[in-house]
């Protein structure tokens, strides 16, 4: 019998894989992947992979020879058809039948597919794996125009590579503003005014109604008007891969439902990342994260609990988005806060927003300031002087151990 069969090969499978081995964990370890890759690094995929500055011995999380030192079988090009949670088995569409011990379910999210007239037309990508990417850049030369449909942080990521090696690039966004879901209006302006600045032609209010071309995409249509376009990319949020967990009668609502220690509704069964719904008690409610922290941290407490040990996870979620040569780097939600400060000039692009509620840091977001995100990490949920925060003269350090 497998000790362990991970079901996945994402961040949170390959970091619970090493985090197992790491805590001395001695049975069997078999990861099962649905692509042809091992696990890898989704961020890159958006920015140094798309651009080619980053090959793909630079994407994987760790390399082929780690799993291979430490005795774990990486199930590649396999996709687990169903998990059987009574007999402790899963079986493959390999035909193959894996019995396990422990159960950790890392199957991630999938890209929100469209499906309005013309949406099949070659020509139009989703981005999410490495293949996706790939078909991607072999379409991508200068000159050619590109619209992306959304203007969330990959889209506006996507949108920066593409101007930068020379592409027309046009980002469509339904709602009022880009980042509208995410951000505050003084961030979705700041960043509206950025792309515009580089080239980018960002289009809000624009509803997406269909697709036209004669084998290939050639124009997007936005009711009565039509952008032109070579290609195509829709990034329009994800979807939890929840189907397998569901059909195995483990308790899903927007996510596998886990509690603090990551264990889902069935014992013996472990779930972490993209997939999942975790109570965070900092923030007194449940979420679902799409944060490459998120998981990994998770998979930690998963290796840590089946190791017999006694880990809840409780973090503050963090982010961060590179685009152009700005990285920005965000903890807690802007939403949670009813005053912000303002640290640095945003004209210079250099600076960091934070946003309290009853005078206590609950969110930040900050621009090329990795000083001050990392103290930001470290001031979150506690009360603070807003006059300082303001006051770039005075070393943020000051206001930690008060």
């Amino acid at each position: 019998m497998a000790g362990i069969v991970i079901v996945g090969a994402g961040h949170a499978a390959g970091q619970a894989a090493a985090s197992l081995r790491q805590a001395k964990y001695a049975g069997e370890i078999i990861l099962i992947g649905d692509e042809s890759h091992i696990p890898y690094q989704r961020p890159p995929l958006s920015k140094q992979y798309l651009s080619g500055e980053h090959g793909m011995e630079r994407v994987y999380l760790r390399p082929e020879k780690f799993y291979a030192d430490r005795d774990i079988t990486v199930k590649v090009d396999t996709r687990v058809e169903s998990i059987d949670t009574s007999a402790k088995n899963v079986t493959t569409d390999q035909g193959e039948t894996i019995e396990y011990e422990n159960l950790l379910i890392a199957t991630g999210s999938r890209p929100r597919i469209l499906h309005i007239d013309g949406s099949d037309l070659p020509g139009i990508y989703y981005f999410r794996t490495v293949a996706d990417v790939d078909a991607i850049r072999a379409q991508m030369s200068a000159g050619k125009k590109l619209v992306i449909v959304g203007g969330g942080y990959i889209g506006l990521e996507v949108a920066s590579v593409s101007v930068t090696s020379g592409l027309e690039v046009h980002v469509l966004e339904m709602e009022e503003r880009i980042l509208q879901r995410v951000t505050t209006p003084e961030m979705s302006r700041y960043y509206h005014d950025l792309h515009s600045s580089r080239g980018v032609h960002i289009h809000t209010s624009k509803m997406v109604s269909g697709f036209t071309g004669n084998g290939q995409v050639s124009g997007v249509l936005c009711g009565d008007e039509t952008i032109a376009a070579d290609l195509v990319i829709v990034g329009i949020g994800i979807i939890p891969n929840t189907e397998i967990a569901e059909a195995a009668g483990i308790d899903c609502d927007n996510g596998i439902l886990v509690n603090d220690h990551c264990e889902t509704s069935v014992a013996g069964v472990y779930a972490a990342g993209d997939c999942t719904n975790h109570p965070n008690p900092l923030l007194d409610r449940r979420l679902r994260l799409e944060s490459v922290p998120n998981a990994m941290e998770q998979a930690r407490v998963v290796a840590a609990n089946i190791c017999g040990g006694d880990k809840s996870y409780s973090s503050y979620p963090w982010f961060w988005s590179d685009q152009y040569e700005l990285k920005l780097q965000m903890v807690g939600f802007s939403a949670d806060g009813d005053t912000q400060v303002v640290r640095g000039d945003m004209a210079n692009n250099q600076f960091a927003v934070f946003y309290l509620k009853d005078g206590a840091m609950v969110a930040a977001d900050a621009v090329n300031s990795p000083k001050e995100f990392m103290i930001c990490k470290q001031l979150v949920g506690t009360k603070v002087d807003a006059d300082i925060l303001a006051d770039p003269s005075v070393d943020l350090k000051s206001l930690l151990g008060r």
